[in-house]
């Protein structure tokens, strides 16, 4: 353990990575006897390497019943510091990598970063893109949006709503969403559905959407700026090659990998200016469009697909929110006596979702049939794949 926390000194670090280095080693100093305790088969030779090892080594082998309660902080510290490093290391590959490397590290992120459900979620989106917000179902312009709900029936909304970027905690913006839908449209009526996007464009975009708030604040004599992270994610839902999805939580590693000045959650400016600025010098995102069908499919989600190049484990794609809600349906199936309240859904809602239910291909046509009976059981707050679940035991 000793070998491989001195390694990086024979390492040719950028100024960053030394930082981190340092970093890494005042938290480490604490936790000194309980590394040693370690056994360490694998030393890499580079710090992305480097930081990839310590973190499997501090989640898998320290044994953490041997830690004293004032260490934990210091071990998340510590681990907190190695995914910075090992996020601005793939992030330094990023810079420099064309598209054929892009491609490929994609490929190796599937399974960690749930690309197949992402891909579900730009695909739903996809279809919704030339539809106005103010036409859309509730259930539906969340989706654009950003916020997972217990309406959003997993047997239709197969993915988490939240990918990319939750706008959940942003509630001025949802309240507005709500009751000024054709603002919002209005405001990104000025970013074109294809073609690069233009700095008037967004600046534009960027005009009508602060002007909602604007209006807000004057008639609440509150305080609310037009937030940036929740204007990004419809930004990046209407253009996934354009638009960079943002979460506060998620500026600082984006502008330390993308060596940037890190700004706040209310420089529209900096966003465009830097981040964005910065994503289109990139070898890959300036690739001519492929003609292959999955190289299509990253190309056109190719610049939200930068968190790609954040640090993340298994516990990424096993905390999605439609796992979460599937299974907790699954888990209650039968228990309709045990107190719990079913949400009712409006009628135009549940014919929706049992309209592209139905639209399977596997549905028999006895099921067809009864598309009335379902959207009642639908209305009443059952799930779409529960209803059908009964009408195939009965009647199939």
């Amino acid at each position: 353990m000793r070998k491989l926390l001195t390694s990086p000194v024979d390492m040719p670090l950028s100024e960053i990575e030394n930082l981190i280095y340092q970093n890494a080693l005042n938290h480490a100093t604490e936790l000194s006897l309980n590394l040693m305790a370690v056994k360490v088969d694998h030393r890499p030779d580079d710090f992305l390497g480097w930081c990839g090892e310590l973190l499997k080594l501090c989640k898998n082998d320290l044994n953490l019943d041997l830690l004293e309660p004032h260490q934990l902080p210091l071990l998340k510290k510590f681990q907190t510091t190695l995914e910075t490093g090992f996020s601005i290391c793939q992030f330094k590959m990023a810079r420099i990598a064309p598209w054929s490397v892009f491609t490929g590290f994609a490929e190796q992120q599937t399974a960690i970063h749930a690309l197949e459900e992402r891909f579900k979620l730009l695909s739903y989106i996809s279809e919704l893109r030339s539809t106005p917000l103010a036409d859309m179902l509730e259930e539906d312009r969340l989706a654009f949006a950003g916020k997972h709900t217990a309406k959003h029936d997993h047997s239709v909304y197969n993915f988490d709503i939240e990918w990319f970027a939750s706008t959940k905690g942003a509630k001025v913006f949802h309240i507005l969403l709500q009751s000024q839908p054709n603002d919002f449209d209005a405001a990104l009526a000025h970013i074109p559905l294809d073609g690069d996007v233009t700095q008037a464009q967004y600046q534009a975009f960027v005009t009508a959407y602060s002007k909602i708030f604007t209006s807000y604040t004057e008639s609440k004599s509150a305080g609310e700026k037009a937030p940036l992270a929740p204007a990004t994610r419809l930004l990046a839902m209407r253009r996934p090659d354009q638009f960079i999805a943002l979460t506060n939580a998620k500026i600082d590693i984006l502008c330390q990998g993308l060596s940037i000045a890190k700004f706040n959650g209310f420089n529209f400016n900096a966003y465009w200016q830097d981040m964005i600025g910065t994503l289109r010098t990139f070898a890959w995102w300036n690739s001519a469009q492929p003609t292959d069908e999955a190289e299509l499919n990253l190309w056109n989600a190719r610049a939200v697909l930068i968190d790609l190049f954040i640090y993340a484990d298994e516990s990424l794609a096993q905390g999605s929110n439609y796992l979460k809600l599937r299974d907790k349906t699954l888990k209650n199936k039968g228990r309709a006596g045990s107190g719990s309240v079913a949400r009712k859904r409006s009628k135009e809602s549940a014919e929706m979702l049992v309209d592209r239910a139905l639209a399977a291909d596997d549905i028999p046509e006895y099921l067809l049939g009864k598309r009335d009976s379902i959207i009642n059981g639908v209305k009443d707050g059952k799930s779409v794949e529960h209803v059908i679940g009964l009408m195939r035991a009965i009647f199939g």
